[in-house]
């Protein structure tokens, strides 16, 4: 009689029972791309390897609170943890303290929901690419600047020489298009750029 491995939902639930196998189970399956993950926000590779083992002893500790009943899926799960733990210490490196946060920011980002997240919990890798290649580059290039190299808006602003107001709408129309591309069923919103 053949066994199958067990799903990631499986492996999860082991998780939560502290079954220390199923969680190295799952590190085998995501360590690697926890680490590319990592690794393209951190920009070194000792710090992707803190992050990984940090986002893994979170998935250890909260593994209890993934339902997968509410859209999620493991692998989306764990690349979000990766990647908001790989922001958190790249801001952590920039020693940006209190008072040096533009109050636009703050706003925008306790408005905005994460998207990252949300993109991640549904998708492949491959789709993201190739849903990020249609983008035009002015589009593309301040969505890659904020998710994968973990800059604030006005970071992105003074990087780019263009206006705060600029680069938050070139964000907002990007991820309405990526939104749009990888979910066809929900073109409600338009498109234009």
């Amino acid at each position: 009689m053949i066994h199958s491995p067990p799903t990631d939902l499986e492996l999860m639930q082991r998780v939560a029972n502290r079954d220390a196998s199923a969680l190295r189970s799952l590190y085998d399956l995501y360590g690697r791309i926890s680490f590319a993950l990592a690794y393209r926000v951190t920009g070194e590779a000792a710090a992707a390897e803190e992050v990984v083992q940090d986002a893994f002893t979170a998935v250890w500790s909260r593994a209890s609170s993934f339902h997968a009943s509410k859209g999620g899926n493991v692998r989306g799960w764990i690349l979000s943890i990766v990647h908001n733990r790989s922001i958190d210490y790249r801001r952590r490196e920039l020693d940006r303290g209190p008072g040096k946060t533009n109050i636009d920011d703050v706003e925008h980002a306790l408005a905005t929901p994460d998207a990252w997240s949300e993109v991640v919990a549904r998708l492949d890798a491959d789709d993201v690419r190739a849903a990020m290649n249609e983008l035009p580059p002015e589009q593309r290039r301040p969505i890659e600047l904020s998710f994968f190299d973990g800059l604030s808006h006005a970071e992105i602003a003074a990087r780019e020489n263009a206006s705060l107001g600029t680069v938050k709408g070139r964000i907002r129309l990007g991820l309405k298009k990526l939104s749009v591309s990888l979910n066809p069923g929900l073109e409600t919103a338009g498109t234009a750029s």
